[in-house]
């Protein structure tokens, strides 16, 4: 059976990737990952990720303002996203990474607001959806999705919370990234979180070179263990009996991160038909 995927997050313009770019690519492909999304941090990056996108057909580009490198961001950088969007660039697929975060012992929060919120308004003004980051903030987040209400929605990315943030944000249109967290043993409430979620609302995701795979702490993860996922998943679907019948488990999944259930693949469908 061999499986096709998207891998719906890797910073492939970080290392281990940068210069290793075409054998990385090829690693990948040889398990069936076929598109990867490279979404950017901050306005010094964009060049980066746009020129990877331009030069790889496999990598598609996501722009944004990661909060957890906020002290970064200025409207100086916005107007540059912002810029970057009037142009619209062909392997363009989403606004991210951008998100709230809680975790820093100095979150400058007013200001992580603010600049999720301009970047919100930048993907409803041109109709892309969003990669969002959330730490110990998923209803400040979910309240904010509600107000800007996106045509194309997104993917709320690594999650990790309770069952009923994670079904606020279905309810809202959003995905749930499934990445390699939910492969330790410590994972079991997530866990059990995403099997009681419908199937058609989860991604898969490896968030590479971080996120490793249990078993491969230590070392970068990478868009080929996205397969790894998909095997703790399929095993956490059977052992927690999710709502989707077992004979359609199987089917379903072997095209989660690929067919009509990503926000992004409109997107790189018309970059493909256009190139």
């Amino acid at each position: 059976m061999s499986f096709r995927f998207i891998d719906t997050h890797c910073h492939f313009d970080f290392p281990p990737f940068t210069g290793d770019e075409p054998a990385s690519i090829q690693r990948a492909a040889e398990v069936g990952v076929q598109s990867i999304i490279v979404p950017a941090t901050q306005a010094a990056n964009f060049s980066r990720v746009l020129a990877l996108a331009e030069n790889y057909p496999p990598l598609f580009a996501a722009l944004g303002l990661h909060p957890i490198v906020i002290e970064q961001h200025s409207d100086d950088c916005l107007d540059q996203l912002q810029q970057v969007l009037d142009k619209r660039p062909q392997k363009l697929v989403a606004v991210g990474e951008i998100g709230l975060d809680l975790y820093r012992d100095v979150p400058q929060f007013d200001k992580q607001e603010r600049v999720l919120e301009a970047q919100l308004k930048l993907a409803k003004r041109y109709e892309l959806p969003v990669i969002l980051h959330s730490r110990r903030t998923h209803d400040k987040l979910a309240m904010y999705l509600k107000r800007h209400a996106l045509p194309r929605t997104g993917v709320v990315h690594g999650f990790s919370g309770s069952v009923q943030q994670a079904e606020r944000f279905v309810q809202l249109g959003y995905k749930i990234g499934v990445g390699g967290t939910i492969t330790y043993p410590r994972a079991s409430k997530t866990r059990e979180v995403m099997a009681q979620l419908p199937l058609e609302s989860l991604l898969l995701e490896t968030d590479a070179p971080d996120m490793p795979l249990n078993g491969f702490q230590g070392q970068p993860n990478r868009p080929e263990q996205a397969g790894g996922c998909l095997t703790c998943f399929a095993s956490c679907a059977r052992n927690q009996k999710m709502r989707l019948p077992k004979c359609c488990l199987i089917i379903r999944m072997r095209c989660l991160a690929l067919v009509g259930s990503l926000p992004f693949v409109g997107s790189i469908r018309q970059s493909a038909h256009n190139a």
